[in-house]
């Protein structure tokens, strides 16, 4: 396992992911949003969202889209490719896209630019995580669970070259280490 610190403890996650479902429920135009998680990242994250908003009565359909711009680094790079795109019809339906981080924001500025040409009826970002200090795309997310520093997450659905995916928090690696290189 990499050498990491714990960032954001399970309880703490919990609790804001409640929160977020009581802010998007106040918000959403219907109560069959389609929620579009970006994988692999958001799964775990979409997955506690989906239980949340179910408490509140909101019944979600769930899709969800591969995008990548890492490949095998840690380094953001361009193109932003769609590895897995079967979207339902989006035209005119109530869309929520998850994701785990807004770094860059390269990814989330592409899936915001093709679901936007598709004409929804409403379209709206919610992010676990915000690096403030990481941005290079002009977006703007309309739910965010935590900002973070600019450090090398894993856990809760995040990993770092598939280690730390399974992790119940959100810790930051320690990039002293050989193990992040």
């Amino acid at each position: 396992m990499l050498p990491h610190s714990v960032l954001i403890d399970e309880k703490t996650i919990e609790t804001r992911v409640r929160e977020l479902a009581n802010l998007i429920a106040a918000d959403l135009p219907s109560q069959q949003p389609i929620l579009l998680g970006l994988l692999t990242g958001s799964f775990i994250f979409l997955a506690d969202l989906v239980r949340q908003l179910s408490h509140l009565g909101i019944e979600p359909k769930v899709e969800f889209i591969k995008v990548s711009h890492y490949g095998n680094t840690i380094e953001a790079a361009r193109p932003v490719s769609f590895l897995r795109e079967q979207l339902p019809h989006i035209t005119d339906e109530v869309i929520l896209v998850v994701d785990d981080i807004f770094d860059s924001g390269f990814s989330l500025r592409a899936v915001h630019e093709h679901l936007r040409q598709q004409k929804p009826a409403w379209l709206r970002f919610c992010t676990l995580l915000d690096k403030p200090n990481s941005h290079q795309a002009d977006l703007r997310v309309d739910y965010v669970g935590f900002k973070i520093p600019d450090v090398w997450i894993i856990g809760y659905g995040l990993d770092l070259r598939g280690e730390g995916r399974a992790l119940p928090y959100l810790a930051a690696v320690d990039q002293t280490s050989p193990e992040a290189h």
